[in-house]
């Protein structure tokens, strides 16, 4: 069969420049310029100003794979590994070092919620503008209109400017226009991390009904690997720029899943203009150490640090999956169903984990802050650990490999402000 998407030998290099030392005087340029020969004269004065030292970085490198038409592709990895950066050569933003891209058919991206927005404009406005931008004729929009309307839930406001709509509104009517778009080829980039957990699930079966009613090909970069699970047949795992493996996505994500295990440690690199994100998640045993790799009979914790950079209310929460369904839902609003106060700086949130609550087998969890139903402010996904058995519980055994499906239970949250 003819391949829809071909990608050969692509490669992505960006030159970094290091900055050297810190304040330069004219005094010390000058110093540097009189005292070196004049052949030596501009190095000098590169080296003084701190631009001298340059790197080469490959976001990617060497990444081959071909799709066929009607296929929905994932693509997983951790964070940095050069998924979106992918995303952005098939979609032309951004061109390749080496290598070559041959894709056949109409191609549309969704790989930034609300590019495109005008906020002085109305809701029924920034379809149009939107949808324009996006590559949808008049003819599709006029077509699609009421639909996109109806799916964003925001008919009572559609002739209020966005610029009055909540967040939770805005991503609503953003992801609305994006999914009703028709191309042959469809490039999404972690759309579906974004709203309330209803109206991630509401996109999830959008996302469905593109994928098994019209038959598109889709490449779909995701954290969330239930998603992945639900929509795809085939993923791509990509590390440090480099196809490390394509195969069916049950093989694909257990491979991933099981590296994951050894690091119990997560950094998440800050985002500019977030008002709160998480910035490292690690993983204690019962004695304070790190460990993804846990006794089932023995506690264990989760150390969630987080920065605030404007007064706001929210809680922190936690979602527990296993072989892509979710366990446990667990808020630290769970025991009050109050949001807390929290003023700028950075906090650490302990959250204890009793013993066997979890049966022998691996697990993920992402963390979340938000504000529940209104606005999701932050999210991390696929960290991952796993419930071992235990040598004074030889018993254990028998649930290796499987879990007990939702779980009830109430965590015990402990927040310090550090700074």
């Amino acid at each position: 069969m003819e391949h829809v998407i071909e990608v050969k030998d692509l490669g992505k290099k960006y030159t970094i420049n290091h900055h050297r030392g810190g304040y330069i005087t004219l005094r010390d340029v000058l110093t540097h310029i009189i005292k070196s020969p004049l052949r030596f004269l501009k190095k000098k004065a590169r080296e003084v100003a701190g631009i001298d030292t340059k790197e080469d970085f490959w976001a990617l490198r060497h990444v081959d794979f071909a799709i066929e038409p009607g296929e929905v592709v994932g693509v997983i990895g951790r964070n940095g590994a050069g998924k979106s950066t992918l995303l952005k050569i098939l979609t032309g933003i951004t061109p390749p070092t080496e290598g070559e891209v041959r894709m056949k058919g109409r191609i549309a991206s969704l790989l930034e919620v609300g590019t495109g927005f005008h906020p002085e404009l109305t809701g029924r406005e920034n379809i149009f503008l939107n949808g324009a931008i996006l590559g949808m004729t008049r003819k599709e929009m006029v077509k699609n209109f009421d639909s996109i309307v109806a799916f964003a839930e925001i008919e009572k406001f559609l002739d209020t400017p966005v610029k009055y709509y909540s967040s939770g509104m805005y991503v609503r009517l953003a992801f609305s226009v994006a999914s009703h778009m028709e191309p042959d080829i469809l490039l999404v980039d972690e759309v579906l991390a974004v709203g309330d957990t209803e109206f991630q699930k509401k996109c999830l079966g959008k996302m469905e009904e593109v994928t098994q009613k019209q038959g598109r090909t889709i490449l779909f970069v995701s954290h969330n690997l239930s998603a992945i699970r639900r929509l795809c047949k085939k993923t791509i795992l990509i590390e440090k720029g480099e196809v490390k493996m394509f195969d069916t996505t049950e093989k694909v994500i257990g491979h991933y899943l099981s590296l994951a295990t050894h690091n119990s440690t997560n950094l998440f690199a800050p985002t500019p203009g977030k008002r709160a994100q998480v910035t490292k998640v690690s993983i204690k045993d019962k004695d304070g150490e790190l460990s993804a790799r846990l006794p089932v009979d023995e506690g264990f914790s989760l150390d969630i640090e987080f920065e605030v950079s404007d007064p706001t209310k929210a809680v922190l929460s936690v979602l527990f999956y296993a072989e892509g369904d979710i366990l446990l839902f667990s808020s630290e609003s769970d025991k009050d169903a109050q949001l807390r106060d929290y003023a700028p700086g950075t906090y650490r949130t302990t959250i204890k984990i009793p013993p066997n609550l979890f049966n022998v087998g691996m697990y993920y969890f992402e963390t979340r802050f938000h504000r529940p139903g209104i606005e999701l402010m932050d999210i991390k996904q696929n960290v991952s650990f796993e419930i071992t058995d235990s040598s004074d519980n030889p018993r254990s055994i028998v649930f290796s490999g499987q879990h007990s499906g939702k779980l009830a239970a109430v965590l015990d949250y402990q927040t310090e402000k550090t700074s």
